[in-house]
């Protein structure tokens, strides 16, 4: 399906159409970052983010869809091989979720007992499991780690065992399908719990920060959408000289793939990624995002009324970047 087409079934739509759905199957973008020996496409870290982008720039909805979801499907690094082998035989396993703790985990024997409603799951509709954080008691008693704090596990959980609510009302994203979903007394058993920084395969993915994998993979959404907003800009006043934007977008991308490439050199060499890394790239995420916001806001007071229009790609693309700055990554520098 060529993105053209893929762009115009999405435009204005409320729901990823089942074509589409079946086209991002069978291309496997869900499982960009499913190893190659789970049958996904097991692209390194740069790849991965040009890919992400690509989809961004099609339609906001479908890069962010596909971005969560198959950073959900990531969690197969951390599952033990026999269980990610059969749970990824099918192009259309999808994982989703939510990264909040909405829940508890009873634990009995080799299961675990799950109760609680979480928020902002992406994709709800189309995942074949959803993946929850929970907090871990026996005997009602909250367990805890090491260090004295609440043991949080991670658990998968088939879709035909959760009831999805679609509480999604935001102005933006309106086909990402993120909506609520709750767990009522569900026993799932410990091989489909995980620790999201315990992995069971070797490669350098693996041993990505989560911070800057979480970093990355959002900042090339937002770069998507931007070069999608300057382009239907450019239809609506061609006459606005528009160089400058666009040649600091191209050199922010590339900055962004050049952090993904430092990263995967490093570990390459067996080297950590030390805090003060992680800070930067983190750092010049949250500045770029802020840039970005306030360059579209600036163009878009330049469009004039038509920009508005409900039936203009640029008024859907403008509703679902700002939709997506308020992701918590970045979201405290609006406040």
């Amino acid at each position: 399906m060529h993105s053209s087409t893929i762009q115009q079934k999405l435009f204005g739509a409320k729901q990823i159409p089942a074509d589409v759905i079946n086209h991002i199957y069978k291309e496997r973008w869900l499982q960009i970052w499913v190893p190659k020996m789970y049958g996904g496409l097991g692209l390194n870290f740069t790849n991965g983010l040009k890919l992400l982008k690509s989809l961004a720039f099609i339609d906001g909805s479908l890069g962010w869809m596909v971005t969560l979801c198959a950073g959900a499907n990531y969690f197969s690094r951390n599952l033990k091989p026999e269980i990610a082998k059969e749970l990824f035989k099918d192009n259309f396993t999808c994982f989703g979720g939510s990264g909040a703790i909405g829940g508890t985990a009873e634990k009995l024997n080799d299961f675990y007992l799950i109760n609680g409603r979480w928020t902002f799951a992406t994709g709800a509709p189309h995942l074949s499991h959803f993946t929850l954080n929970a907090a871990v008691t026996e005997n009602d008693q909250p367990v805890l780690d090491e260090n004295g704090k609440e043991l949080i596990r991670s658990f998968i959980i088939p879709k035909d065992q959760v009831e999805i609510i679609a509480d999604w009302n935001a102005m933006g994203m309106q086909a990402t399908g993120t909506f609520s979903f709750t767990v009522d007394a569900i026993l799932v058993d410990a091989n489909h719990s995980f620790i999201y920084n315990e992995f069971y395969t070797d490669a350098i993915l693996d041993r990505i920060p989560f911070r800057i994998f979480a970093d990355l993979t959002l900042l090339v959404n937002y770069l998507g959408m931007a070069e999608h907003f300057l382009n239907e800009a450019e239809k609506i006043r061609p006459q606005l000289d528009l160089a400058a934007f666009r040649n600091n977008l191209a050199s922010e991308e590339n900055q962004t793939y050049l952090f993904a490439d430092k990263i995967e050199t490093l570990l390459k060499k067996q080297q950590e990624i030390s805090v003060e890394v992680q800070t930067e790239i983190h750092q010049f995420s949250e500045k770029l995002v802020t840039d970005l916001s306030h360059k579209i806001l600036d163009l878009y007071f330049q469009l004039g009324i038509k920009a508005s229009h409900t039936n203009e790609a640029i008024h859907q693309i403008f509703r679902d970047y700002f939709t997506a700055t308020q992701h918590a990554n970045f979201r405290r520098l609006y406040v």
